[in-house]
C-alpha cells in the first residue's frame, strides 16, 4: 500500500506531489539485485542537515561485485576510499593517512555500497514499502528491521526501465544523503584487485 507522503527529495525541494498505487519499485529492486552482478558507475552526493540545508557536496566513483564486494571512491572535493571484500570494510582518507576497518555485516547498516552491493537477501533487513510514482521515477522506501542502524530509513528512485537513479538515506540524527546515480555500466567484466586493500605505510589503522 502507497504511503501518501513524498519522497525525502521531494521534501527536500519544498514540493508536495501526488503518488500513485501502480508503482512497482519494489519488483524493480528485486530485479536489479536478482540481475545485475557487476556495476561500474557515477555519482554526486549531497549532505543535508535537519534543516534540508545542503551542507556537504561530493562527487565520485563506485563498482560492486555480488555478493558483497565493492569499491566506493570519493574524487571532489576530498579523496576518500571504501572498500569491502565481503568480510571487512576499509574506509581510507588519504589526507589523515587513516583507516578505519569495520566487519562487512556491521558496515552494511552505515554504508549505502556495502547495502547496493548486498545479497539478495535485502527483505531480511529491511521492511520495503512502495512510495509511488514522482517524476516518472518509481520510489520506494526500505526502513532497517535492527534498531542498531545507523539509518531511520533509505529510500530509492528507479526509472521505468529499472534502472537505479537516486538513494536517500535520513539517519539517527535527521540528516539526509542525497546520492544521484549516472552513467551506468551494468555486469561489466572487474579486476578481483579492485576489491583488496592494503593500508599504506605509516597509516594510522583503527579496528571497530
Amino acid at each position: 500500500m502507497a504511503r501518501s507522503r513524498c519522497s525525502v527529495l521531494l521534501l527536500l525541494l519544498g514540493c508536495l506531489l501526488p503518488v500513485f498505487a501502480e508503482a512497482t519499485a519494489i519488483e524493480s529492486l528485486k530485479t536489479f539485485i536478482r540481475e545485475t552482478r557487476t556495476v561500474r558507475a557515477d555519482f554526486s552526493q549531497t549532505l543535508y542537515d535537519q534543516s534540508a540545508r545542503a551542507i556537504q557536496e561530493s562527487k565520485g566513483t563506485m563498482q560492486f561485485e555480488r555478493p558483497e564486494k565493492f569499491r566506493w571512491v570519493y574524487e571532489k572535493p576530498y579523496e576518500q576510499m571504501i572498500v569491502g571484500d565481503g568480510t571487512q570494510v576499509w574506509f581510507y582518507d588519504p589526507d589523515l593517512n587513516q583507516v578505519t576497518i569495520r566487519q562487512f555485516n556491521i558496515a552494511i547498516g552505515s554504508s549505502p555500497a556495502a547495502l547496493l552491493a548486498g545479497s539478495s537477501t535485502i527483505e531480511e533487513n529491511f521492511e520495503l514499502v512502495e512510495l509511488g510514482v514522482q517524476n516518472d521515477l518509481e520510489w520506494l522506501e526500505a526502513t532497517p528491521k535492527s534498531k542498531e542502524s545507523a539509518f531511520e530509513f533509505i529510500q530509492m528512485a528507479f526509472s521505468r526501465d529499472g534502472e537505479l537513479k537516486i538513494m536517500a538515506l535520513r539517519d539517527n540524527f535527521g540528516q539526509t544523503t542525497l546520492l544521484s546515480f549516472s552513467g551506468w555500466n551494468k555486469n561489466p567484466t572487474l579486476s578481483a584487485d579492485l576489491f583488496k586493500f592494503a593500508p599504506p605505510d605509516n597509516a594510522d589503522v583503527i579496528s571497530e
